[in-house]
């Protein structure tokens, strides 16, 4: 996917969601309504595209930030640790050592 999204196996609205993504990343003054509809043609809610946008506007600000202030990355080891933590968890922390577990199995968030 990351080589080439449009032959990706993935679903078509994603591919036009990461379409519509890259073209927010690299020209942002040229996305225009037509961009838009294209998204809610492919089956996107005004809420999604809301989102989809505000993400990337803050991983954007995110990054500049941090090129800005000298903030350093994590190791290897640590974007591995936390890719396993977030696919199986998503982006909440995961509770505190000792925490019982919620009811049904899956722990509290």
């Amino acid at each position: 996917m990351l080589d080439d999204v449009k032959t990706a196996p993935i679903p078509e609205a994603e591919k036009a969601l990461f379409a519509f993504v890259d073209k927010l990343n690299d020209a942002p003054g040229d996305v225009c309504r037509e961009d838009v509809e294209r998204l809610k043609a492919a089956g996107w809610s005004d809420e999604a595209v809301y989102d989809a946008v505000s993400v990337c506007a803050l991983f954007n600000f995110y990054n500049r930030w941090i090129d800005g202030t000298g903030v350093q990355g994590l190791s290897p080891a640590m974007y591995e640790r936390s890719a396993k933590r977030m696919a199986t968890g998503g982006y909440l922390p995961a509770p505190p050592p000792g925490s019982p577990p919620k009811p049904g199995g899956e722990p509290e968030r």
